[in-house]
Formats: C-alpha cells, sequence, structure tokens
C-alpha cells in the first residue's frame, strides 16, 4: 500500500510515483524495504479534530525511472506491496490497521513542472486545506485514482473508481 501526502511533506512513504509514457530509456529498477513512521500530524493536517499517527512496516518496492533522449526524467513507475499500515488517533488512542495490498502508481512528469499520478491498487492520499477537494482528509483508495500536483505541491483529484475508506471518521 502506498502512502502519499500532499505539499513537500506529503510523500510518507519512499514509493509515490509512476509515469505512463513511452520510454526512451529506462534506468534501472531500484528496490526499498524500510519502515515507515512514526509520523505524527497534528489536527487540522491529516484529520480535522485529532493528531494522527501513522506507522508502516514496509515491503519490497520497486522503482523505475524512464528518461527521454537527452536524460531527463519525464516518468516514474512505482510498484509492489507496500506497507502494513497502522493510524492511530492520538487523542484517543484508538487504532485500526490496514494489510500490505500491493499497488501501482505511474506518474509523468508534465512540460510543466506538475506531476500526473495515476494509482491503482490500495493508495492512502492525505489532502490538506489548499488541495482539490480541499483537506484535512486521510483516505484510502482501492481501485484507480487520477491526481495532478501542481507547482506548489498542491493535489487535484481528477478522478477515482472503486471504493474509499475515510480513515479519520473511522478514528473519531
Amino acid at each position: 500500500m502506498h502512502v502519499t501526502a500532499s505539499r513537500k511533506a506529503r510523500h510518507l512513504a519512499p514509493c509515490v510515483a509512476a509515469l505512463a509514457l513511452f520510454p526512451l530509456a529506462v534506468a534501472p529498477a531500484a528496490s526499498a524495504a524500510a519502515d515507515l513512521g512514526p509520523i505524527d500530524l497534528q489536527a487540522g493536517i491529516a484529520c480535522a479534530s485529532f493528531d494522527l499517527r501513522v506507522d508502516g512496516t514496509g515491503d519490497m518496492v520497486m522503482m523505475k525511472e524512464f528518461a527521454d533522449e537527452n536524460g531527463n526524467v519525464v516518468r516514474l513507475l512505482s510498484t509492489g506491496k507496500g506497507f502494513d499500515l497502522t493510524f492511530t488517533n492520538l487523542n484517543s488512542g484508538e487504532s485500526i490497521a490496514f494489510p500490505s495490498n500491493g499497488s501501482v502508481e505511474q506518474t509523468t512528469i508534465n512540460a510543466d513542472g506538475s506531476t500526473t499520478v495515476r494509482a491503482t491498487g490500495h493508495n492512502i492520499v492525505i489532502l490538506f486545506q489548499t488541495d482539490e477537494p480541499a483537506g484535512p482528509t486521510t483516505t484510502l483508495y482501492a481501485g484507480q485514482l487520477l491526481y495532478t500536483v501542481d507547482g506548489n505541491g498542491d493535489f487535484h483529484v481528477q478522478k477515482s473508481t472503486g471504493q474509499t475508506t475515510d480513515i479519520c471518521a473511522l478514528l473519531a
């Protein structure tokens, strides 16, 4: 499961982007296995009414970079099982755990510096107040998700299909 948060601090996992352009050059695949967290997010950042902790135990994630004929990275591909994740309401102590179910993220680097991300599988996205739709929200998407990230690091969710789970509501 991938975890993605908007803005610069939003990339909570080392497995955040993948792209969908035809590769002109392919960098060797890199893999990563690591633990995630704990990451504590104050009320109003990930959930409106309480502080949220994110913990995760990692699994292998494969990442590939695709470059154009000039060596510029134009897209990224991240695949793998991801993280077993635990979310804790730090005010009440209540927690919920999600097993790692796998995901694929394809990120295209656009000419204007923005990125377009197509995520499939199980992905958790934390949206802030400056995003569209405006957060704070922490949502598990099981299915497909399309979003863009502008030059300011703000997310703009374009489309999602499948099931969504509001993690803040589960822990409230």
